[in-house]
């Protein structure tokens, strides 16, 4: 199965192309995609990979995207993306949390805090039970938008809490286990969408949508109408 797998939900985005069925994967290429420029950037770089590999769009089997959360703009432009290609070419589409990846990838197993610096003095916070050493072997217990104080009170004793990011780490409590990671790129992404896409957990490009957790700058910020 050839997928396709896109991540744009933060200032570094990225795409992978992989091939892989139940018993093996094989990772083709990766690119990098620039914040701020994936709108320009994300279908000129797709068609510049499929290229490369001689390959034609209608060759992919199947699609992974990150649904959130982050960027809004970087999110709506990604996933936009996909929903065209879908349309078009009639294939199933894997969506992935940021959150689900870096309880995953953290390999631990059991009871995982994923967490994200959501800026604005908040934290964007998973709570997952990995229970097998395999890519989609995990249940999603809750995700929240907390301030940091809510972020800390939500931890319970002797938590596991998986994070790429550095201001997180520096803020969790003594006794609290952190596993400080790199965050994962769109080849984990491809990965774990190609055994959600095995497994038949996937979606139509009607029901494609964003997982912002938080309401956007327009919503909170937007003053009720009246009449």
């Amino acid at each position: 199965m050839l997928i396709l797998a896109i991540d744009t939900s933060w200032k570094h985005g990225s795409l992978a192309l992989a091939r892989g069925d139940p018993a093996s994967f094989e990772l083709l290429e990766t690119a990098p995609l620039t914040g701020g420029a994936f709108s320009a950037e994300l279908v000129p770089q797709i068609a510049a990979m499929l290229a490369r590999r001689n390959l034609r769009k209608q060759e992919i089997d199947a699609f992974a995207a990150v649904s959130g959360p982050g960027s809004f703009t970087g999110l709506r432009v990604g996933l936009a993306a996909i929903k065209g290609l879908v349309e078009v070419l009639k294939k199933p589409i894997a969506t992935v949390s940021v959150l689900e990846v870096l309880a995953i990838v953290s390999a631990v197993k059991g009871r995982v805090f994923a967490a994200l610096d959501a800026q604005r003095g908040e934290v964007f916070l998973g709570e997952y039970r990995v229970q097998q050493e395999t890519l989609h072997a995990s249940s999603l217990q809750a995700e929240s938008l907390l301030t940091c104080e809510a972020f800390l009170a939500a931890l319970p004793v002797a938590a596991t809490v998986v994070t790429p990011d550095a201001s997180i780490v520096a803020m969790v409590p003594a006794g609290t286990t952190v596993v400080h990671i790199v965050r994962p790129g769109a080849e984990m992404i491809a990965r774990i969408g190609l055994q959600k896409v095995l497994a038949g957990q996937t979606v139509s490009a009607d029901a494609l949508d964003a997982n912002y957790v938080r309401r956007s700058d327009a919503e909170i910020f937007s003053a009720p109408k009246n009449g």
